[in-house]
């Protein structure tokens, strides 16, 4: 077998692995992880199932390469392009924002594969639970990590807690899927985003930096 026939061989096999974990975190976010059928899934990402066993040995293989894509989903479309915002306050309010948009968009048809599978996983021990919940504390360490910023930059007092305020932005964005799954969707994300911008407003001796609504 020559090295192109091998190389193209390893490309369709990536491609196919792309599209049964992409179609697993959108399934996944409204169904949970433990909802996923292995033979739905292979069909529903156009592969076979014998393709599909050839890629994981068990659902739990699966399911923690799921949790891994879905980190890096996250990374892209929220983390990377707050980052590009200035350190300080405006940085702490783009990661914010751009989590409600990706929630608004529609990137997933259940909103947020995390907070499913936070809550499915929160009290079933073993691998999944532990890679969720490392997951979760990157997430939050992230943000205490802008707090921490904001406050040398003198955007923040020094008083803030960096893992307090963490803890409620985090918790204003769980809070909007919660609401826009049951109640009106557009007025979940659009107060999930002001609650954030007023909380950081308050806080800031600079609140020009930030928008006012």
């Amino acid at each position: 077998m020559t090295d192109d026939m091998t190389d193209g061989r390893r490309a369709r096999g990536r491609r196919s692995r792309e599209a049964i974990l992409e179609r697993a975190v959108s399934l996944a976010s409204v169904h949970g992880l433990g909802g996923l059928s292995l033979g739905r899934l292979a069909d529903a990402a156009g592969v076979s199932k014998s393709g599909f066993f050839a890629h994981w040995r068990d659902k739990e293989e699966l399911q923690l390469d799921a949790v891994d894509w879905a980190g890096r989903q996250w990374v892209e479309l929220i983390v990377k392009p707050a980052l590009r915002s200035p350190a300080g306050v405006r940085r702490i309010f783009a990661l914010h924002e751009a989590r409600m948009r990706f929630y608004a968009d529609g990137v997933l048809p259940g909103g947020c594969f995390f907070f499913m599978a936070q809550v499915e996983f929160d009290d079933q021990p073993g691998r999944v639970r532990e890679r969720v919940a490392q997951a979760l504390a990157d997430w939050i360490a992230l943000i205490e990590r802008l707090v921490r910023e904001a406050v040398t930059l003198g955007e923040l007092p020094a008083g803030v807690d960096p893992g307090q305020l963490a803890y409620e932005i985090d918790a204003l964005g769980e809070a909007a899927i919660t609401h826009a799954r049951l109640l009106d969707r557009d007025v979940a994300y659009r107060r999930g985003r002001r609650a954030v911008l007023l909380r950081l407003r308050d806080l800031t001796p600079t609140p020009d930096l930030l928008p006012e609504d």
